[in-house]
């Protein structure tokens, strides 16, 4: 089959460099440490990255505008040829004799690709016009080490090691300022700040929003709590004070929101899950005015090497959970999803044709999903490369057609008004004529 046009290294095994990576997380203690004049809590909370007050003077055209960037990693590469499925090629049943999605399995997108039929929850998005996807899309960096990919994706910078920044940290540097930000303009679901915000550009890390507090001593405080207040009390560095000072007055801000008593809007059921509870708790940041314009959170279990399944499965079960808590988010959002950009992210797809356990290894292009009220969804967009034989990236991968900066670019030109793209993305040539065009 020719390719179609549409207008709208080596395996690095996932338990070698990712896995080793989060078990090294999960051992690291609460305690403060200093690093580079900055002020980090490892465990609950993370709040690294303070600079001088003069930093934090402003506040971004994103916050008068209300605009907010929500940025989901999908960690461990995700199949995305079983997620939006080319169904109308016949190769790519020839390559996947017991993991292909069947053609009357699919949730028909647009005649020639078609969901994976645990996506349900998406469809009705699509059709509303709010859902847009970007098949072929990728980094332009062959690596197919996870840990690799995922810090070139998450710098911005593929095939750069020395990056030292987040691209998103970098686009929120770039806004236009007009006022004085929030201390929850950049933050993070999890223990630490990941690597896409990290930077200049202050950022918080909150793993549980009810586990944060201040405002007094006692037994009704978190030990985390009372030791992060108790290092900014006892510092004598006028920038850490000072910083400390604001901080604390943003999460007695969150304190009044009152985190656990939140209910989600009538009819909005999120799946009782980490992922599923991570953007609950973006929403609940979100809807209580607190000056949030970027929000990250990741989801893992994608590297599926064996046992991938089809329409049920290992794949299909983490597809069900980050459907559904995607589209409750949306929901829960109201008519504040008006003005929420959601886009999704993955370091690599995987190999066109499954392997001998049943499963896929690390391959090339992916796709991508936009959501948002101003997105032009109902349409998949991207040059099509084809799965025959021919047109595979290095005999074995979907090429990558659509470079992953042009959706990141677009989302945070439009979204947060990042003009400074080069700054963003620097070497990218990324710039309005080379957006995708979703929003």
């Amino acid at each position: 089959m020719t390719s179609r046009g549409w207008n709208t290294a080596d395996h690095s095994d996932w338990g070698c460099d990712i896995c080793g990576r989060d078990a090294a997380k999960r051992d690291v203690t609460r305690r403060g440490f200093m690093k580079d004049g900055a002020l980090a809590l490892i465990g609950t909370s993370a709040i690294p990255a303070f600079l001088s007050r003069s930093v934090l003077a402003e506040v971004t055209t994103a916050a008068a505008n209300q605009k907010k960037l929500v940025v989901l990693f999908q960690r461990g590469a995700v199949d995305g040829l079983n997620v939006v499925v080319p169904y109308m090629e016949k190769n790519y049943y020839a390559m996947r004799p017991t993991i292909a999605i069947k053609p009357n399995e699919v949730i028909d997108l647009d005649g020639y690709f078609g969901l994976h039929p645990q996506m349900a929850a998406f469809k009705p998005l699509y059709d509303q016009g709010h859902l847009a996807i970007v098949h072929a899309a990728g980094s332009p960096d062959p690596s197919r080490s996870h840990f690799d990919a995922q810090d070139y994706m998450e710098s911005g910078t593929p095939g750069v090691k020395v990056t030292e920044d987040g691209w998103l940290n970098r686009a929120l540097a770039v806004e236009a300022l007009e006022g004085k930000p929030s201390a929850f303009r950049a933050v993070a679901l999890g223990t630490q700040v990941p690597r896409t915000l990290q930077g200049k550009v202050p950022a918080i890390a909150l793993n549980n929003l009810a586990d944060f507090s201040v405002g007094g001593r006692g037994p009704q405080m978190s030990p985390i709590s009372n030791a992060f207040q108790a290092m900014y009390d006892g510092s004598t560095d006028s920038v850490l004070q000072g910083t400390g000072q604001e901080t604390f007055e943003a999460v007695k801000m969150l304190k009044a929101a009152d985190p656990a008593k939140y209910t989600p809007a009538a009819g909005v059921n999120y799946p009782n899950t980490p992922f599923g509870n991570s953007l609950k708790q973006i929403a609940q940041l979100m809807k209580a005015n607190l000056g949030v314009e970027a929000a990250f959170s990741d989801i893992g279990g994608w590297d599926t090497h064996q046992n991938q399944g089809g329409a049920n499965g290992q794949l299909a079960n983490r597809l069900t959970e980050f459907s559904n808590s995607i589209t409750a988010f949306w929901m829960d959002m109201g008519t504040d999803a008006e003005n929420v950009t959601l886009v999704t992210m993955s370091e690599f797809g995987r190999t066109a044709r499954q392997n001998g356990t049943g499963g896929t290894d690390h391959g090339h292009a992916n796709v991508m999903f936009v959501l948002g009220g101003s997105v032009r969804g109902g349409k998949v967009y991207g040059k099509w490369p084809g799965v025959e034989n021919e047109q595979l990236n290095e005999g074995r991968d979907l090429a990558v057609t659509t470079d992953f900066r042009n959706v990141l670019g677009e989302a945070a030109y439009k979204t947060l008004g990042a003009r400074n793209l080069e700054v963003v993305f620097p070497g990218a040539q990324v710039k309005p004529g080379t957006f995708v065009n979703i929003l």
